[in-house]
């Protein structure tokens, strides 16, 4: 296929060449902002790694009742309503790694994009949430601690 061809392609069909247009603008576009986010986004075993290596801090944002039926070791609770980059035991991690986890990975995406900008240094979400953990055959403890 030349480009004569190519050319002769999109003047047939405009709105597809338009919507192919359109979606390779929003796919760079995603790309780019998610390079300059501030705020990683990790797998399980990236942040098994980031826990062991260096000791970061995992915040689950589940419901109470989520929480005690599975989360990450170590992880503490903070309900979605209550939280605030300015939490006690959020403050004090402020230059430490800090990791917030969710279900599914929504929420908890929204909650690193307001800890970067309240200054957080090393922010970083599990992409998929504990759903990703989970199917990624790693183990969650059950209660409140």
């Amino acid at each position: 296929m030349d480009f004569q061809e190519l050319l002769a392609f999109a003047e047939r069909n405009p709105m597809l060449s338009l919507a192919l247009v359109g979606l390779t603008v929003a796919i760079i576009y995603t790309e780019i902002a998610r390079l300059f986010r501030g705020f990683k986004a990790l797998r399980p075993a990236e942040l098994t790694a980031l826990i062991n290596r260096d000791n970061a801090l995992v915040v689950d944002l589940s419901p109470s009742g989520d929480f005690e039926k599975g989360h990450i070791a170590g992880s503490k609770s903070v309900q979605l309503s209550q939280f605030d980059p300015e939490n006690k035991l959020l403050a004090a991690a402020k230059a430490l790694p800090l990791v917030v986890v969710c279900r599914t990975g929504q929420a908890s995406a929204d909650a690193a994009k307001r800890l970067k900008k309240a200054g957080f240094e090393q922010v970083h979400w599990l992409d998929g949430g504990i759903a990703a953990w989970q199917q990624a055959d790693l183990p969650l403890v059950k209660g409140r601690h």
